[in-house]
């Protein structure tokens, strides 16, 4: 025999032992010793390449040829035995934990926006259609437009009616309510009129109760112009509060107090949960405040850029919390945020 046909006989050999020996196992640890056994770099067939550099020229192409064409039989046959074991792991898995795969499938649930941000979404709808447009402000904000361009310098009283988380930096805080955003605003548009909304989330060191969070969604509402009257605010407000919470809704404004604001006054929304006999969402008044709302101090319009002589303006803010709970009769605002997959399917 010759040299040529000794080495190809013995790289038939080592093809035949290799898938002989893979016939035999039966576990996925076994097929694993097989590969590094078989097709591993101490394995024969990799012997033959190695061992190539010292054969005749004339036998190398033929060796290379079939000694690929055994170590591809070989890892054909090892994916082959690798499925196999594979599926038939699947099944005793099945087996076992008694599963009728003849079942339907559980439908892929789709995603829904949350509750709060279905109202948002119509409360900027709303505003649109009355002619408003959308301005965003800030999350993180200093104190000067959350508190000192608003009529209140440091130390002023008023600001203990805001719980406020500060941060680490001086004069950095997370801002309380939206109304900071009044300040920027008029200071990008100066001295042109204003109708503008201000979205975004606000935060408030506070008790957690039935009514009140931490963490808490706002729409500010201004409007700057020659002449404009408290009229115009009362009237703005009755007509969103309609368009939002339907026709039949009642409404009443209260007397109040904001330092950014001269007059001030509340607003109040008969309460859906109980129909205004009260409750505990309501503390059994009747009423739900939805905002508060006056007219912009002269202060606040002067640091925003405008002359208090020749222009005035209002300005509301209210909780897109409080209003989702009104708009869907939920009687603790604690259920928006904790995740509870029950509560929020139901929108």
């Amino acid at each position: 025999m010759s040299d040529k046909e000794a080495a190809l006989a013995n790289l038939q050999k080592i093809q035949a032992e290799g898938l002989a020996a893979l016939e035999a196992v039966t576990e996925q640890e076994e097929l694993e010793a097989w590969r590094v056994a078989t097709l591993g770099r101490s394995s024969p067939v990799m012997g033959v390449f190695s061992s190539m550099g010292a054969m005749d020229q004339d036998l190398r192409p033929v060796m290379g040829k079939a000694a690929n064409e055994v170590r591809t039989t070989l890892e054909a046959a090892f994916e082959a035995k690798r499925a196999a074991l594979e599926e038939a792991a699947l099944l005793k898995e099945l087996e076992t934990e008694k599963l009728d795969v003849t079942l339907p499938g559980r439908p892929v649930e789709r995603g829904r926006l949350h509750p709060l941000t279905q109202v948002l979404r119509r409360i900027i709808r709303t505003f649109g259609d009355m002619g408003f447009q959308v301005y965003r402000s800030p999350e993180v904000e200093t104190d000067d437009y959350n508190f000192t361009y608003l009529n209140m310098p440091p130390y002023h009283p008023a600001r203990d009616m805001w719980d406020t988380f500060y941060t680490k930096d001086e004069g950095v805080l997370l801002r309380t309510h939206t109304s900071g955003g009044q300040i920027r605003v008029m200071r990008e548009r100066a001295p042109e009129p204003i109708r503008v909304i201000l979205p975004g989330t606000t935060m408030r060191y506070e008790q957690l109760s039935a009514r009140s969070e931490i963490e808490f969604a706002q729409v500010e509402v201004l409007v700057v112009g020659e002449k404009v009257t408290f009229a115009e605010l009362k009237g703005t407000l009755e007509d969103f509060a309609k368009r939002l919470f339907g026709e039949e809704a009642r409404t009443r404004l209260r007397p109040s107090h904001f330092p950014f604001t001269e007059p001030s006054a509340e607003m109040d929304v008969e309460c859906f949960v109980c129909g205004g006999k009260g409750c505990g969402v309501c503390k059994e008044t009747g009423w739900l405040e939805i905002l508060g709302c006056g007219m912009v101090h002269p202060v606040v319009l002067e640091n925003g850029g405008y002359d208090p002589a020749r222009y005035s303006g209002f300005a509301a803010g209210m909780g897109i919390d409080r209003s989702t709970l009104m708009r869907y009769r939920i009687d603790d605002i604690r259920h928006f945020r904790n995740n509870d997959i029950r509560f929020l399917r139901q929108f």
